[in-house]
């Protein structure tokens, strides 16, 4: 079995805004229930045949000088969606995210 190279998994941050919103959860204080939100959480785009241990081992491969550690990760397939330019009808294409959950006190900011 050949080791996969961990850029082959993760394929890039997916910056939208809904992902910022999450990001930013650790350092909220609006209310109780996001105050419980200490562990930072980063969404990225993923193979869409990679597992959630593969996205892992592969986002602490990538970041192994930071010295990360993931506590979960979720994954959601997102569908190609139709789309219409100048009467010809296409499609967008699909993706697969990854929304990664690091320890309390790890980040991937650089500042």
């Amino acid at each position: 079995m050949t080791k996969k190279d961990p850029y082959h998994t993760v394929k890039y941050r997916h910056v939208t805004e809904k992902a910022m919103m999450l990001q930013e959860l650790k350092n909220s204080e609006s209310n109780p229930s996001v105050k419980r939100c200490k562990s930072p959480k980063y969404v990225f785009a993923v193979d869409k045949n990679a597992n959630k241990y593969e996205i892992a081992k592969a986002v602490e491969e990538i970041h192994k000088e930071k010295n990360i550690k993931v506590v979960s990760v979720n994954t959601i397939n997102l569908k190609p969606k139709k789309r219409r330019v100048r009467g010809r009808q296409g499609f967008r294409p699909g993706l697969k995210k990854a929304i990664v959950t690091l320890e309390k006190n790890d980040t991937l900011d650089e500042i």
